[in-house]
């Protein structure tokens, strides 16, 4: 994964993935009305090297104070800022087959910031069906809404056939991060960022290690 705007960044893929995981132990402690967080106690709960979270902790800017530790609240606040989780980025579904409709469905993308304003099907029996309050439009409406509506992210579930031929469409409207779930490895310019997510991979990594 590759792009241009990723290499501005002073972090790594695996410091990046790690970061929510560490946002997640923080708002626990949010919950529980905790005021300070050590490395250390993030750290453990995630079975994680306590140097390894405070390097990936100084990513976002901020310093933790000395054999007391992080302010819980700041904490939040730089980690969910430097994912620009604090913004809201309007995203669209291709496909709305059952994985489509099932990332529709989740809380988490919201809660983050990731706003999925409509979904797209070639199917005429999914042509206007209102998936969670998320309205499904036919495939020929696809660049218009990424135009008019200024959409940033788009979450690719169709059939592996099809996955180029909806990427170069996507590309030509002006989309800048596609998230594909399909197994076709995806042929874009530098500029656009592709995330893979390989599902049958991590499948194949529990079948084996169980």
């Amino acid at each position: 994964m590759k792009n241009k705007k990723f290499s501005q960044i002073d972090a790594s893929i695996p410091t990046i993935r790690r970061l929510p995981s560490y946002l997640n132990v923080i708002r626990r402690a949010l919950e529980k009305d905790l005021k300070v967080i050590s490395g250390t106690v993030i750290a453990s709960e995630l079975e994680l090297e306590p140097i390894q979270v405070r390097k990936d902790l100084a990513v976002t800017g901020i310093v933790g104070k000395p054999r007391v530790g992080y302010d819980v609240k700041e904490l939040k606040t730089a980690i969910e800022s430097f994912l620009n989780w604090d913004k809201k980025h309007k995203a669209i579904v291709i496909g709305t087959g059952n994985l489509g409709t099932a990332l529709i469905g989740y809380p988490g993308f919201r809660q983050n910031g990731m706003d999925i304003i409509a979904s797209f099907d070639s199917s005429p029996e999914k042509v206007g069906k209102n998936i969670l309050n998320v309205q499904t439009y036919d495939m020929s409406k696809l660049s218009e809404m990424i135009k008019n509506e200024s959409i940033e992210i788009a979450i690719l579930t169709v059939p592996s056939e099809f996955a180029q031929e909806v990427t170069n469409t996507l590309v030509d409207a002006g989309i800048s991060a596609i998230w594909n779930f399909t197994n076709e490895k995806l042929k874009v310019p530098s500029e656009v960022l592709v995330l893979r997510e390989d599902l049958s991979s991590s499948y194949a990594v529990l079948s084996v290690c169980k």
